[in-house]
């Protein structure tokens, strides 16, 4: 996974021991860049993204999946924004540079590297970016 950083300081932590630490949560952060710029303004591909990526973590959706685009001039983009039981999934699009924000945060341990390679591959990414944080 070369083209994944770790936030500094932070590293990536097993199941196990995210369990006997009884943290309360898991927080992934990954910047992409260089996406391909048809999906990131495609809502049905973000919505097949998000369904995708909840089976691959083993997550459960709350409801639909809210995909927006608004704001105006430099700001203006496509966000999104999925419950899960255990929290939530959003994503704000940058159409002018082809980046990607994702934060997913969840009281249940899931594999954040497997997103980050997931959500690279699945926007075409050239480089993505991957920060991990543990909440107790």
């Amino acid at each position: 996974m070369s083209n994944i950083i770790e936030f500094t300081g932070i590293k990536i932590i097993s199941e196990e021991e995210f369990n006997n630490k009884h943290y309360w949560g898991i927080h992934a952060s990954i910047d992409l860049y260089g996406c391909d710029p048809e999906l990131i303004k495609s809502f049905p591909d973000i919505k097949k993204y998000v369904a995708e990526l909840c089976q691959l973590i083993d997550m459960k959706m709350h409801g639909e999946t809210l995909v927006e685009r608004f704001a105006e001039g430099y700001y203006e983009g496509v966000s999104m924004m999925q419950f899960i039981e255990t929290s939530s999934i959003t994503a704000h699009f940058d159409e002018r540079e082809n980046r990607a924000f994702l934060d997913i945060f969840s009281c249940k341990y899931f594999d954040g590297e497997k997103v980050a390679e997931y959500s690279k591959t699945f926007f075409k990414a050239e480089k993505s970016t991957l920060r991990m944080m543990y909440r107790n």
